[in-house]
């Protein structure tokens, strides 16, 4: 049985805090089972990543009552990458529970799920295969059968381990391709209502109403915070229960803090941030508010070659984007003093030293490429005096003459040059952990840094910096990605050997998108080239761009929130962000009628100066959106891909003889003619006939989007319209052999110049952003928060490049997940 020290050494290695950790050796059945489940990791040290942490974790928890036999070899599954999800390790635990211990390889497998990757199409397969096998039941039961549906696919198919939301986000959408919007079939008050109206007026209108909450609202969509309820977030220590080396850093602590939560969001003002740094605001910011604590936005400015102001702007712009207000705006440039006088007691005590060496000589000192023997800088063991007078040289500037004019050769023995020495903390090069190897703690820069100017010639590093001004801030959760793992072991050492108070890290897998780029210098590059318009262009996972395509901040924290703090690294495909997005729209924005590709209908039995106004909600089923009238005239326009010259069974939309709804309008119309353009082959014009002379038409199989044609009522209104798609092809586009420059998409954005759109525009622009729903500050609003949904064609918003003469709008995201993907 492993020691409680051994045990310890191998839960601080899987990421645990030592609240955690301390939590763990209180309770002995846990205790014991770790010990089981860690002892033959041991010997291979990469299984004991803090990415299986998670994993591991369900595993323990789950046998820790009863003996289990072969914990080892779910533990082996997990650490081999055989399992992935903690729904397969729950189905796991319960095969070899039920095998009393006699595991067959390939049956484990296949009761488990492995090898299983659950893409958005696999899931979308799997939904289309029961769909078609049960399409006569569907049909006749309608909506009553999805309840069923989904517990089939969750019980007896391939999902068994797929995300639930997911499957139920596939089959919503799958059912309203097959049996269109919710009707009177569906709800018998509606249809008792309907049958009234009908009475009354002599028709239907197009949609019934649903029934309860609105077609497809899911309120997990709009959820921002059950991941600080629940997992990694969850289990992190409460204020004060943070170790600390002398006791009296805590008492100060806890005054200075009033026992509130304090984190920070870090970001270096270097560029723009991306789509992963919506994560690591999300945690920070939501982290305090959820407990009622405070969040400093800190920018760590110490490398003043990268830094410009328009980065320092653009980043808190994105901050309150995302409806986040930091406690204070911070720099880390405003404690460079108190950062400098620490440097110097870090020599005093003897434990930094000013060393000369080339960066290539401190590459082999750390073992070089072959991993060699590591041997200590021969500067290490100068007299702390030395040091300390060769650290104030580091700060002496060389005089303002040319480099070889006598002046500067008399004096060049007074001053150091960039790369010429660097003070570096004498920590403990038998470590096996690489941030133990004597660090970097200044270097020397002789550019002028953004808000202190050519004040400083010395600058502190990140690893020197980045734990002390949390400590001056009394930061309670340093929380960070996994890539800083092996730093904490350096952060909590600096804090005990200066004596100061020692906040605590925890570290969380970071987020990243497949099918772009999130590279500042390739960016650059799809920038430079003209690929794009700029950083903020709409198609780049900026979150300038994203913001600029319409994307609402709550769109993008729900989306963080669902899919869960772990630390293990999240790669998403686009898709899945699109498809959150997406379900958030749906909640949230109100719906138009608007047309790309417009041709007129001429109703022929209607007079030339016919007019009714017809009222249209914003949203059917949901009064809190409201409604807005429409204009109906004589001569109204349709899109051209609702119109064919031929008919077919299998087309429910206009053609000649054909019947069509008009999405609220009392009754269909059918057409009669239609005009061409013989050198175009294009329709110039349809004529129809508007069904109202008998009560008793047949109502038709499809509602069509419409806009009348009525200039004393300002309608149409004229927009321009972006379509935008994948802007690369891949899901890689680094893979691509001639590099990711040509995995471009060429048919990455397409451009509407004559759409329409109908009134209600207006008032959803004076309105926005939607305060029932959107919550966005008014304040701050753009035009990004004129956002609607443009039925059967997608969610839109409007552009920056909108002017008092021309509406531009952008497409959000598509109405289906796989509509618009040319690649």
């Amino acid at each position: 049985m492993a020691t409680i020290a051994e045990i310890t050494a191998s839960l601080q290695k899987l990421g645990f805090g030592e609240k955690q950790i301390g939590d763990i050796e209180k309770n002995k059945k846990l205790t014991n089972t770790w010990a089981e489940v860690i002892k033959p990791l041991e010997s291979t040290p990469e299984k004991l990543d803090a990415k299986y942490a998670p994993l591991l974790e369900k595993l323990v928890v789950d046998t820790k009552d009863k003996s289990f036999a072969n914990r080892e070899y779910i533990a082996d599954a997990i650490t081999s990458e055989r399992l992935k999800s903690k729904g397969q390790v729950d189905s796991a635990v319960k095969y070899v529970r039920a095998k009393a211990g006699d595991v067959d390889d390939a049956e484990f497998d296949k009761e488990c799920g492995v090898g299983i990757e659950y893409t958005p199409e696999l899931i979308a397969e799997e939904v289309k295969k029961y769909i078609e096998a049960n399409r006569d039941s569907i049909i006749e039961g309608r909506y009553s059968t999805q309840s069923v549906a989904l517990k089939k696919l969750k019980d007896e198919t391939i999902l068994k381990w797929a995300a639930p939301g997911e499957i139920k986000s596939e089959v919503d959408k799958q059912y309203l391709e097959l049996l269109g919007p919710k009707d009177e079939r569906d709800d018998p008050k509606a249809a008792k209502k309907d049958k009234k109206d009908k009475a009354a007026k002599g028709a239907a209108k197009g949609e019934a109403k649903p029934k309860g909450k609105p077609s497809g609202e899911d309120s997990s969509a709009l959820d921002t915070t059950s991941m600080f309820k629940e997992g990694f977030l969850a289990g992190l220590h409460k204020v004060g229960g943070n170790y600390q080396k002398n006791p009296k850093r805590r008492e100060e602590h806890m005054k200075a803090t009033g026992g509130k939560v304090f984190t920070r969001f870090p970001p270096e003002p270097n560029g723009y941030l991306h789509i992963g740094h919506s994560k690591a605001i999300a945690i920070n910011f939501g982290f305090a508010r959820y407990h009622g604590g405070e969040c400093y936005l800190r920018y760590d400015d110490t490398n003043p070659e990268a830094e410009k102001e328009e980065y320092f702007i653009k980043i808190r712009e994105i901050v309150e984007w995302l409806g986040f207000k930091p406690y204070k705006i911070t720099y880390s440039s405003d404690y460079f003093q108190e950062l400098y006088d620490l440097a110097e007691k870090l020599i005093d005590v003897g434990k930094a030293y000013i060393c000369h060496c080339s960066a290539e000589e401190i590459k082999k000192q750390r073992g070089g490429e072959e991993r060699g023997p590591r041997y200590a800088c021969p500067h290490r063991e100068r007299p702390k005096q030395e040091s300390l007078q060769e650290f104030r040289k580091m700060m002496v500037k060389p005089p303002p003459v040319p480099n070889d004019s006598p002046e500067y050769k008399r004096l060049r023995h007074t001053f150091y040059e960039p790369g010429e020495a660097m003070l570096r903390m004498k920590q403990d090069l038998e470590d096996g952990n690489p941030q133990m190897w004597d660090l970097v703690a200044y270097r020397i820069k002789n550019e002028a840094h953004a808000r202190t100017g050519d004040k400083w010639r010395i600058y502190p590093t990140y690893d020197f910096t980045h734990c002390l001004v949390d400590s001056f801030e009394n930061i309670t959760h340093s929380l960070c990605t996994t890539e800083f793992v092996q730093s904490r072991i350096s952060y909590d050492w600096l804090c005990d050997v200066l004596d100061v108070y020692r906040p605590q890290q925890n570290e969380y897998g970071r987020l990243n998108i497949q099918g772009t780029v999130l590279s500042k210098r390739k960016i650059e590059k799809l920038v430079a080239n003209k690929f794009v318009d700029g950083w903020d262009d709409p198609r780049l996972f900026t979150l300038v761009g994203v913001r600029r395509r319409g994307v609402p901040p709550g769109a993008v924290l729900a989306f963080v929130n669902n899919l869960g703090v772990t630390t293990a690294n999240t790669n998403i495909q686009a898709s899945r962000f699109d498809q959150a997005v997406r379900g958030y729209l749906e909640q949230t924005v109100p719906r138009l009628m608007m047309i790309l590709d417009p041709i007129p209908v001429e109703i022929e039995n209607l007079p030339e100066d016919y007019l009714e106004h017809i009222e249209v909600p914003f949203k059917q089923g949901d009064a809190k959106m409201g409604s807005h009238q429409v204009p109906f005239t004589k001569t109204i326009l349709i899109d051209r891909s609702d119109f064919r010259e031929v008919d077919s069974p299998d087309y429910f939309r206009l053609a000649p003889g054909k019947s069509v709804g008009l999405f609220k309008a009392t009754y269909p119309i059918t057409a009669t003619r239609f005009d061409k353009d013989e050198k175009t082959g294009k329709i110039t014009r349809v004529y129809a006939h508007y069904d109202n002379e008998s009560p008793n038409f047949k109502k038709p199989k499809a509602y069509i989007s419409w806009v009348a044609s009525s200039p004393a009522n300002n309608s149409p209104i004229p927009v321009t319209v972006r379509l935008f798609n994948r802007l690369f092809k891949s899901d890689d586009p680094n893979t691509n052999p001639e590099g990711f420059l040509k995995d471009i998409n060429p048919n990455s954005r397409e451009v509407y110049e004559n759409a329409v759109i109908e009134t209600g525009f207006e008032e959803v622009r004076k309105r926005a952003p939607w305060p029932e729903r959107e919550g966005e500050d008014k304040s701050h609003a753009g035009p990004e928060t004129v956002r609607f949904q443009a039925m059967r064609i997608g969610y839109f918003a409007m552009d920056s490049d909108t002017t008092e003469d021309e509406i531009v709008l952008n497409r959000i995201v598509t109405l289906k997940e796989d509509a618009g993907k040319n690649a």
